[in-house]
């Protein structure tokens, strides 16, 4: 409060001042209603790709109302909250999926941490697991305090460059099989992959979102595994084999890519599984991107269905992006 003593010129020095004051007061809730309302579609965007049932209306901001000496309010302008997981479906949608075959993705930006999901249906995993495989590895050693033997490295790398089946079963019964895989996973945080049973390690089932919460210990910092064990993973999966360099990577800006693919023709039915995991550069932006697919009749039509799905699914981060640019500009240029 003002104190009663305050001398009248002063009084009338405050109220000379006062305008001024109230209009930095207005710019600045304006500037926090901004921020407020770009934090609160952060935590939409991250909390819906998760599959929480989180309401894409966007919160009233909060407006400042006319002052009582007639003085005009500033409108503060809010960014639009952008459903990543509605975009991913519309643009997958688009995809020419086969009949009977069904197909499913998820995509992570990791410069924005924004994701999306789409599709929760089980997928064999084929040979993608073996990234899991590799993974699930690294953590038991890091667990024991060593470093990988020579011979589990040569399994390694035939494994993953080469996408070597006899060297995959080696390491399966070294990690203890789905027992190990299911373990490392939990510590991962996959909730809805379940290792195959017995020797069946490519019939491990497995959802888009948990490979890519998996390819987020691989290529993320926030992981359970060492920065060495990340960069080994990383390593293997850039060089992979010339003929297996389809998948998510027909998503990428050239060879900007890190992948492993698997494809399993199923004998109770002669169907296909083909899927795709990795991580793709486009525009300078790195993303995460899982695309699992069953039930073509050949390998090539998964192939051709992975691929699409996976322009798609980038396509909807990308496209949305660019789109949400000039609507930015506007909005700074009319505060």
């Amino acid at each position: 409060m003002e104190s009663p003593r305050a001398t009248s010129g002063s009084r009338r020095a405050r109220r000379r001042a006062r305008p001024r004051r109230r209009g930095l007061l207005y710019v600045s809730l304006a500037t926090v209603a901004v921020v407020g309302a770009t934090a609160a579609g952060t935590v939409y965007v991250k909390a819906h790709a998760r599959g929480n049932a989180v309401s894409s209306a966007a919160s009233p901001a909060p407006s400042s109302s006319a002052s009582a000496s007639g003085e005009a309010s500033v409108e503060p302008v809010t960014e639009p909250v952008v459903d990543r997981d509605a975009l991913l479906g519309s643009a997958l949608g688009k995809v020419t999926v086969p009949s009977g075959a069904k197909v499913s993705a998820a995509v992570l930006d990791l410069d924005s941490g924004d994701s999306a999901a789409h599709g929760d249906s089980a997928f064999d995993t084929a040979s993608i697991v073996k990234v899991d495989i590799l993974a699930t590895l690294l953590l038991q050693a890091q667990d024991a305090g060593r470093h990988l033997t020579a011979t589990e490295k040569a399994y390694a790398t035939k494994m993953i460059e080469n996408s070597d089946n006899t060297s995959a079963s080696q390491l399966w019964d070294v990690i203890g099989k789905a027992a190990g895989l299911d373990a490392a996973n939990k510590r991962f945080g996959l909730t809805s992959t379940e290792g195959g049973d017995g020797a069946l390690w490519g019939l491990t089932q497995t959802t888009a979102a948990d490979q890519l919460t998996l390819l987020q210990q691989v290529f993320g910092d926030d992981s359970k595994l060492s920065e060495a064990s990340r960069a080994y993973i990383q390593g293997l999966m850039k060089t992979v084999e010339s003929d297996q360099r389809w998948g998510v990577s027909a998503a990428a800006d050239g060879s900007q890519y890190a992948l492993k693919n698997g494809w399993l023709a199923r004998s109770t039915t002669g169907l296909w599984d083909v899927n795709s995991i990795g991580r793709v550069t486009v525009g300078g932006t790195d993303y995460l991107v899982a695309v699992l697919s069953k039930g073509t009749v050949s390998q090539a039509k998964g192939i051709s269905l992975v691929e699409a799905a996976a322009k798609a699914a980038v396509g909807a981060f990308t496209e949305s992006t660019e789109s949400s640019e000039p609507a930015s500009a506007s909005a700074s240029a009319s505060q």
